[in-house]
């Protein structure tokens, strides 16, 4: 049977949480839980939007007869996430998500209070949307000798992925591989500055990381990547600075000033083709060979985490995973 995390379960309102636990006990492996006021629960799993039907106490793929998301089942949940102490998540609900333990993130919407420019709070949450986190352990292995060069050096390597093809996965193993080290292949093992704007590879809880990143890892989590990069830079003296979803020109000048400091880099952008990359105003700058040797292209035609393809901006030419 499919387990779901407690911690999952537990941060659901009494009503949904019954249908989430007949849903786990058909082994249905979940991606996100998506609750809208007055809409019908979605949850999604393998990519693919399924509705509970309250007359069946099953998931179909027509949402009618489908069971509808409360105000209070948005309060309840909204509640128990935040503990029952909605201001000590106050820095994180203005970011628009928050972290609960395991790594898995809850994002909300609602009225968003603006004060000077910035979000201050968000009021009336009408949405939340849990995305469970789940660690696949080997995934990055069968591409390691695109990245891995010699026993303590990587490649810089660009990633492009559209959105739930597994890149946050990949990423998060690659991290994990190359902090550790991986006898396979004779590398050391490395140190490694995480950025981790959205809390998402690491799934940082109260600071402690929920996901295996390896043991020479630093993490530095909800801070803009271009800011993040720099405070790296001067003060934990990395080998390599991985990011994810990388996509304004001050984050690219930022990934230029780590590759003149003699870091190396992996990183993350949105799309679906090197073409898609290139046809796009700052992001073609990745593009550029002396910036990144690697292209890895993930897409999800086998499933999520499928890697399609990967291309050497040096050579010139396409390779094919295993």
């Amino acid at each position: 049977m499919y387990e779901l995390s407690n911690e999952v379960i537990n941060s659901l309102a009494i009503n949904v949480r019954d249908k989430i636990k007949n849903i786990i006990k058909d082994g249905i492996s979940i991606e996100e839980i998506r609750l809208r006021c007055n809409k019908p629960l979605i949850i999604n799993s393998n990519n693919k939007d399924y509705f509970y039907n309250i007359n069946l106490n099953k998931l179909e793929t027509s949402y009618n007869d489908s069971y509808i998301v409360t105000k209070d089942d948005i309060e309840q949940s909204f509640q128990m996430i935040c503990k029952y102490s909605i201001h000590s998540f106050i820095d994180d609900i203005k970011k628009g998500f928050i972290t609960l333990r395991g790594g898995h993130r809850v994002g909300i919407v609602g009225k968003a209070i603006v004060e000077d420019g910035q979000v201050k709070n968000i009021k009336h949450v009408s949405s939340l949307n849990i995305r469970v986190s789940k660690e696949v352990i080997g995934c990055s292995d069968k591409i390691l000798n695109h990245i891995i060069k010699g026993s303590n050096s990587v490649n810089n390597t660009l990633i492009i992925s559209p959105p739930q093809c597994g890149k946050t996965t990949l990423v998060r193993d690659i991290v994990r591989n190359l902090s550790n080290g991986n006898k396979d292949y004779g590398f050391k093992g490395i140190k490694v500055a995480l950025i981790d704007e959205r809390n998402e590879i690491g799934g940082s809880y109260l600071g402690i990381p929920q996901m295996d990143v390896g043991i020479r890892t630093d993490i530095i989590e909800t801070c803009p990547k271009d800011i993040g990069i720099i405070m790296l830079l001067r003060s934990m003296s990395p080998n390599l600075i991985v990011t994810d979803e990388i996509g304004s020109k001050d984050e690219i000048d930022a990934l230029y000033t780590a590759l003149n400091s003699g870091v190396s880099l992996i990183t993350t952008v949105h799309g679906d083709s090197i073409e898609d990359i290139k046809n796009r105003k700052e992001l073609n700058r990745l593009l550029d060979k002396e910036l990144f040797k690697k292209v890895i292209i993930l897409s999800a035609k086998k499933g999520p985490g499928t890697i399609d393809k990967i291309y050497d901006l040096e050579e010139k030419r396409w390779y094919f995973a295993n």
